[in-house]
């Protein structure tokens, strides 16, 4: 019979996620992996081969999540471009924010990871892309339902949505007034309201 592991795979790769998402890859050692995850390098490295690996497995988590987060918000919402808008507005909480970090974990690692490390910017890349075609997904669905004009490019909307988005999550790392943050992520949402057919 295989033997059960001596640790939580889900909770380590959690504790990995929240540090990396904070840290960063490169100014995460291996005795901040050890402690975060306490276990042994040897164990660390038994459960997920190296830690790039383990960059790997906390950007899936990281990323399956946030594309979770917004496939449910769009397709729960009775307007498309309204949950845009609120996908929007939702960044820019700095005040009642609970996550590790308000940096987006994806956008941090792009502006860090060098191109002499392709693969995972390759990893952070198809991510940002799969969050893009969410986007493009719920501008076509307002397109449908007549909220936008139909010779509207869900596409091109998309990549401004996410340029609107990584500027955000760029602003919230120097940002510490909560009050600013939120009008400018109201601002950027009213373009987006801006977007829909004059009835």
């Amino acid at each position: 019979m295989a033997r059960e592991p001596a640790y939580d795979r889900d909770a380590a790769l959690e504790a990995a996620m929240t540090l990396f998402w904070v840290k960063g890859y490169s100014a995460t050692s291996l005795k901040d992996l050890e402690q975060a995850l306490q276990m042994r390098p040897g164990s660390i490295y038994a459960a997920f081969r190296s830690k790039e690996a383990l960059f790997r497995a906390a950007l899936d988590l990281y990323a399956g999540r946030m594309e979770a987060e917004l496939t449910a918000m769009i397709a729960d919402a009775p307007s498309a471009l309204t949950a845009l808008r609120s996908y929007l507005l939702s960044l820019g909480g700095l005040d009642h924010c609970e996550k590790p970090s308000t940096a987006c974990m994806l956008v941090k690692s792009l502006l860090e990871i060098q191109m002499d490390r392709p693969e995972l910017r390759n990893v952070v890349l198809a991510h940002l892309e799969t969050v893009r075609r969410l986007l493009a997904q719920g501008f076509a669905r307002a397109v449908a339902a007549g909220e936008l004009p139909q010779d509207a490019d869900p596409a091109r909307l998309a990549r401004r949505m996410q340029t609107y988005v990584f500027g955000l999550k760029i602003q919230a790392q120097r940002e510490t007034d909560p009050e600013a943050m939120q009008r400018l992520a109201q601002d950027l949402a009213d373009e987006i309201s801006d977007l829909r057919r004059a009835a």
